[in-house]
């Protein structure tokens, strides 16, 4: 098992990951991964498999995308040896389910009631937020000092990384609170409900904002992982529904080409900081 920060006992806590959070993470594993497995291999087909139908192929795969980082991060949570290498997942993860729980309740005669989907859905979306901030509450009591070796995020990058956090941050609330805005300005069609849901996808980049108070390595690297899982899969979505663009839409080319940026940019720094961490890695 791959091990992204050897534990240490300070008088601050053991950094050690609590058994009740392994189990929450263990528990919503495989409902992410079914989630993924309808959604980005056949989006058009939501009305009958999903918990609602999703008006776009787009929207579904991305939803798909978010489930599959999801999963991944929660698997990397259950097996890792250290809080501090995945705490920064856990707050932005318990503010995307409230949004969601919350955009259930207000659009609940679109979703489908006759579907199981649906009711795990809303199980998932009425439970979820609570669990994840009682973990985090939990387990940040073992929350322990950084080591002097450990390796930091160069200045530059820990600030580029906090201000694309920002940005998606209120990319997120706009899209959440302004659906129907966002309805006439997205680069593809959405619904007000669709919207709510790119919304609280969005507000998942506000992990970003950890890189002002918190600049080692090892706290950034899983996040950054699942965020290149989650684009890669993205820009996938995006080639398999690039009819569904408006190339006439002044946002479609900023969008794609932010996109693109954002993972080249985040994969040229994981290289990087991978290169610096190695040494480190093999003197403990």
């Amino acid at each position: 098992m791959e091990r992204s920060l050897v534990a240490v006992t300070t008088s601050e806590g053991s950094d050690r990951v609590l058994p009740a959070t392994r189990v929450v993470s263990a528990a919503i594993v495989p409902f992410l991964v079914a989630a993924f497995a309808v959604l980005f291999p056949v989006p058009s087909d939501t009305g009958r498999l999903f918990a609602w139908e999703i008006n776009a192929p787009m929207t579904a795969m991305v939803l798909g995308a978010v489930y599959l980082g999801g999963a991944y991060f929660f698997v990397r949570a259950l097996r890792a040896n250290s809080w501090q290498a995945v705490r920064g997942g856990f707050l932005p993860i318990a503010l995307f389910a409230s949004l969601l729980g919350i955009t259930t309740i207000e659009y609940w005669d679109q979703f489908n009631h006759q579907q199981l989907a649906f009711w795990l859905w809303a199980g998932l979306y009425f439970t979820t937020p609570f669990l994840i901030l009682w973990v985090w509450l939990l387990n940040r009591r073992q929350e322990a000092r950084a080591l002097p070796e450990d390796p930091q995020l160069p200045a530059g990058a820990a600030t580029a990384i906090a201000v694309v956090g920002g940005l998606a941050l209120l990319t997120g609330l706009s899209l959440f609170l302004l659906p129907q805005r966002a309805v006439a300005l997205w680069p593809w069609p959405l619904t007000p409900l669709t919207a709510q849901v790119l919304g609280a996808i969005w507000c998942l980049g506000s992990a970003g904002l950890g890189a002002l108070v918190d600049r080692r390595w090892s706290s950034a690297r899983i996040p950054i992982q699942v965020a290149v899982l989650m684009l890669t899969l993205i820009a996938v979505a995006a080639g398999r529904a690039h009819a569904g663009f408006a190339p006439a839409n002044p946002l479609t080319w900023p969008w794609v080409a932010g996109m693109t940026g954002l993972l080249l940019a985040l994969g040229v720094l994981y290289v990087r900081m991978e290169h610096r961490r190695a040494p480190v890695h093999r003197s403990r």
